[in-house]
């Protein structure tokens, strides 16, 4: 299993900038690749971006592209969304994610454990 952490979330305004983590512990982090994922009030979890195991190759959501960037430190077992420019509509709890063996790296079945996610709010 693994158990994920994250941190960093609260509120800002728009065009602030915010920077989440996440903790892994449970299994070896560099057998994994990891994702972010977030969910508004209503709506149904939206994929953010993912990472490769070595954190050479990225994938964004189109709602985030240009202005979010993940990254992770396979040192320290974490996985980070740095968050700029930000929006009203980038208001949503937050959740990092371990890819699983199978699904699509933009869907939610393509990964198999999942943090408790950390609320972010911008007001305008």
């Amino acid at each position: 299993q693994v158990q994920l952490v994250e941190s960093g979330g609260g509120s800002a305004r728009a065009g602030d900038s915010l920077r989440l983590s996440c903790v892994a512990s449970g299994r070896t982090f560099t057998t994994f690749a990891m994702g972010w994922f977030r969910q508004a009030p209503g709506k149904e979890r939206e994929f953010v971006a993912a990472v490769s195991i070595t954190g050479g190759i990225a994938y964004y959501g189109d709602s985030v592209k240009g202005r979010f960037t993940i990254s992770r430190d396979n040192a320290k077992n974490t996985v980070y969304l740095q968050m700029n420019s930000l929006k009203p509509e980038d208001t949503a709890v937050y959740y990092c994610a371990s890819r699983g063996n199978s699904g699509e790296y933009n869907t939610q079945g393509g990964y198999d454990y999942w943090g408790q996610g950390t609320q972010v709010t911008v007001s305008s």
